[in-house]
């Protein structure tokens, strides 16, 4: 049964008699009209009695809980996301950058060697003008100068093709090349050895890129799959599994791209931290959910 749509005065009438303590009636409508109550539920879903139950939840809130508590964690959320998203991008052009260059080398002169099916598995190449090659990609101001230059050509040479490829088709036709030593090539070139473990960690970096992207919750962010035993050393059984572990992946491959660009990650990052874990309720998400210790001095240390 659908539920009725509830006015803002109506959704904080609802909340209050749920047991959350507001103390600016209107700053919380403020915030309600802001980042909206269905959103906001993320944030406080931590609060609530019967958390982490999703099937039998009463909905109700832990004595002293307050609005303001999900207010902070919906802006730790934010402020994590940005850090992450700067850092990330550099791992992202530098794996396109490695992926072209090393591609083009090695089936050079072929310019096409990205839909090549001697060099590329079968699927891949099937399937690109559908999922790639698109006409929105077509209408790319590169991609239309050079068709316009070389009618003749069926696609644009790699150094343009998959400049303008999203990291997700990127790290598709890494998975998609045929040659292992070639693939393993380009993983040595972000410090680590085996094929599998590079998939593993640049699929973890893609998905954390888009719930960043997409404005998706952050605090509890868990790998769609478990993050393999790599370089990146990991140290619990936890680490496997949640945002700290993902996190210590991203801070690995960066510091393959520039130490200088990891270490001022993990400063920034500290600093969100410090903020945060001020907040003794914050505090306890932080570490319960995320996995997120008050100081991270361990993970500036060479791996």
């Amino acid at each position: 049964m659908n539920k009725p749509a509830l006015s803002i005065d109506e959704q904080l009438a609802l909340l209050k008699s749920r047991g959350l303590t507001v103390h600016d009636d209107a700053k919380a409508k403020e915030v309600l009209g802001d980042i909206g109550y269905y959103r906001l539920g993320f944030y406080l879903f931590p609060f609530e009695r019967t958390y982490p139950e999703l099937h039998h939840r009463t909905h109700e809130y832990r004595e002293g809980t307050k609005f303001g508590d999900a207010v902070k964690l919906y802006y730790f959320d934010f402020e994590l996301r940005n850090l992450l998203l700067k850092y990330i991008s550099r791992i992202e052009v530098c794996f396109r950058t490695v992926l072209t260059l090393e591609g083009s080398i090695a089936y050079n002169p072929d310019s096409l060697w990205f839909v090549n099916p001697k060099y590329v598995d079968y699927p891949f190449v099937a399937a690109f003008d559908s999922s790639v090659y698109t006409k929105s990609f077509k209408k790319n101001p590169t991609i239309k100068r050079h068709h316009k230059r070389y009618p003749e050509d069926s696609y644009a040479p790699a150094w343009k093709t998959i400049e303008l490829m999203t990291l997700g088709e990127n790290v598709k036709l890494y998975s998609s090349l045929l040659d292992n030593d070639l693939k393993q090539t380009i993983c040595i070139k972000f410090g680590v050895r085996y094929v599998n473990v590079f998939e593993n960690y640049i699929e973890l970096v893609r998905i954390l890129r888009n719930t960043c992207a997409h404005g998706s919750v952050l605090f509890d962010f868990k790998p769609f799959k478990r993050i393999k035993r790599g370089p990146a050393n990991l140290e619990s059984s936890e680490e496997y599994m949640n945002l700290y572990g993902s996190i210590k992946v991203v801070r690995y491959l960066l510091n393959q791209v520039s130490e200088n660009r990891a270490k001022d990650m993990m400063m920034e990052l500290q600093l969100i931290l410090d903020k945060y874990y001020s907040y003794t309720e914050i505090a306890e998400i932080l570490k319960k959910c995320a996995g997120l210790p008050k100081k991270i001095e361990d993970m500036n240390r060479k791996d």
